[in-house]
């Protein structure tokens, strides 16, 4: 799941993808009818806008999602080891998984409705829009872009909310099958295929639409915003932010600091096209993180990192760049909610040499 994506009309803004959800909220413009017709005076037509207008509106929401899709696609690519190398030590937040996404026009409000279809050919059937590498999707050969038809013979929903229909259908079935046979339309033709499930970390991986440097975790989300991204640059530092949240829910620290619906309602409005950055004025309600609780969440995050197949020796320099460039007086940056940066790095030191060691010894990676 890098990203300039401009903000969209006002009247967006009650509009919003709840990706945990698989939901497009609904906005209405609706208008109670005149109880008195004849007193009230016929409405007119709206104008219609100009061409030249709806043009330019167009090219900008096809812009805006090309650049969402891409970082949303990296943000799965990066996530993948970390999420299906790791099931046993997420433990009983590991479930059997598909590793596919699947998204149709509904999944995106207004303008970007008609832009998924000229940008990513959507239109109401389900396509998968991302798949898991070294999932069971992936070795089954499911591809971005494939439409999904059928499930186990159930016909799976188009339309609006199919993404929520859609999911109901499936996750039942996944965790009971080790595989799922599946009909999908490819290349103008059904095609017929057995996909594995996958057992692995089932923690949603979202895009911020944000460039405040920062990411949220309220236990069972991951969120990076697209600032975060930017000041990464490199999949590898991505990853080690990704592992650092997917280490805070695992260990269930959100509920523990009774952060979670705050930390939600941030992850909520922030994955949406528009969001409302007036959330994030001040400290947007986000308690600094102890540092002991921060420290456990680093340990656990390398460890997941180098069974991921990361690289844990430069993880000090990345927190120390991220600390002295960003330092916790930015107000929503990630220092001002994890500041106890020098008792971090310490940790960090020592479990960083603990795997060397075990690595070296060939002992298993667990903390």
């Amino acid at each position: 799941m890098s990203g300039q994506v401009p903000l969209i009309a006002a009247r967006l803004k009650a509009c919003s993808i709840f990706a945990g959800a698989l939901a497009l909220s609904a906005c209405s413009t609706f208008q109670p009818a005149a109880t008195t017709p004849a007193a009230t005076p016929a409405a007119r037509p709206a104008p219609a806008e100009d061409a030249p207008v709806v043009s330019a509106r167009m090219a900008e929401a096809q812009a805006t999602l090309s650049q969402m899709v891409n970082l949303q696609d990296r943000l799965y690519r990066v996530a993948a080891p970390l999420l299906i190398n790791n099931a046993d030590l997420c433990k009983t937040q590991a479930r059997n998984l598909l590793g596919f996404t699947a998204k149709n026009k509904f999944s995106y409000p207004g303008d970007y409705a008609e832009a998924s279809r000229a940008v990513l050919g959507y239109g109401d059937r389900l396509q998968v829009s991302g798949v898991l590498a070294g999932s069971g999707a992936a070795r089954a050969g499911l591809r971005k872009g494939d439409g999904l038809i059928s499930v186990e013979g159930k016909q799976l929903p188009t339309g609006q909310n199919a993404e929520t229909l859609a999911a109901a259908i499936l996750g039942p079935l996944s965790s009971k099958n080790a595989a799922l046979s599946m009909s999908v339309w490819r290349d103008g033709a059904t095609r017929s295929m057995s996909v594995p499930v996958t057992r692995a970390c089932a923690f949603k991986v979202d895009l911020g639409n944000a460039d405040n440097i920062n990411s949220y975790a309220d236990g069972q989300r991951v969120m990076i915003t697209r600032g975060m991204i930017n000041f990464a640059q490199t999949d590898e530092a991505i990853a080690f932010v990704l592992a650092k949240d997917i280490a805070h829910n695992v260990l269930g620290h959100a509920g523990t600091m009774r952060s979670s619906a705050t930390i939600g309602s941030i992850i909520d409005n922030l994955v949406a096209v528009k969001p409302d950055l007036s959330m994030l004025i001040g400290s947007a309600g986000v308690k600094p993180v102890p540092q002991e609780m921060d420290a456990a969440a680093d340990n656990l995050a390398l460890y997941m990192l180098a069974r991921a197949g990361y690289n844990v020796e430069h993880a000090h320099g990345f927190w120390q760049r991220l600390a002295n460039q960003y330092p916790a007086s930015v107000l929503n940056g990630y220092t001002n909610t994890h500041p106890s940066v020098n008792y971090r790095l310490a940790v960090i030191n020592k479990t960083v040499a603990d795997i060397k060691a075990k690595q070296a010894a060939k002992k298993p990676l667990v903390p």
